[in-house]
């Protein structure tokens, strides 16, 4: 009996607890979403923020290696030509050439506007090849005096449960990328050395691969 008790006390605590909230876009402040339906069905994935810099600056942070290590990953190497590579990684001690670093192959670009991407390799626990199906194209305008406006949109999420669940991965992660890249010109560049700092980098690799912190 006093088994039976603790049990049902147990879960008369937990159903007091408050719910916690599923992970969501709109836990970044100052993100945009603009995502809309195709009439095919398929689903194209548009988040936007406003960067404190002037655009100048935010394609370095893209379209140079230094410029992306600033603020996105630990490992980053920018390869910037028509089916070059941006390879990074979340971990701190990655080196070049691992099988585990993510692969971005760039399929078009404009200087200082525009930005082409398609996932050509991605770590285990990723959610699937799915993801090599969908293409990212970055986009950058002026938003005002010293300002700039960053758009992503993913394109090639089709109906299917597979890229449904693919598109709620990404959609949290996208929307974490925007906000570090705001946070990395309000307060400078990451110092990857910070043990917070990677543990923030590799926290938000484990969302995006498995949809829980």
């Amino acid at each position: 009996m006093k088994s039976l008790i603790t049990v049902v006390l147990a879960a008369a605590m937990l159903l007091a607890l408050p719910a916690v909230a599923a992970p969501s876009w709109k836990d970044f402040p100052g993100v945009e979403n603009t995502s809309f339906t195709e009439p095919n069905g398929d689903k194209v994935m548009q988040l936007s923020i406003v960067a404190p810099a002037p655009r100048a600056e935010v394609w370095k942070a893209f379209a140079t290696s230094e410029g992306y290590s600033s603020w996105a990953t630990p490992l980053a190497a920018v390869d910037l030509e028509v089916d070059g590579m941006i390879e990074t990684s979340y971990q701190a001690d990655a080196r070049l050439g691992a099988p585990d670093n993510i692969k971005n192959q760039i399929t078009a670009y404009v200087p200082g506007r525009m930005l082409a991407l398609r996932n050509v390799q991605s770590p285990p626990g990723f959610p699937g090849p799915k993801f090599r199906e969908i293409a990212v194209i970055v986009e950058l305008e002026d938003a005002g005096p010293g300002t700039t406006k960053v758009t992503l949109t993913g394109v090639g999420y089709k109906s299917a449960p597979d890229f449904q669940t693919l598109y709620g991965h990404f959609e949290w992660g996208n929307a974490y990328s925007l906000a570090e890249l705001k946070k990395r010109f309000e307060t400078g560049p990451v110092d990857w050395a910070d043990r917070a700092a990677r543990a923030r980098a590799v926290a938000a690799d484990r969302q995006v691969r498995a949809g829980k912190p």
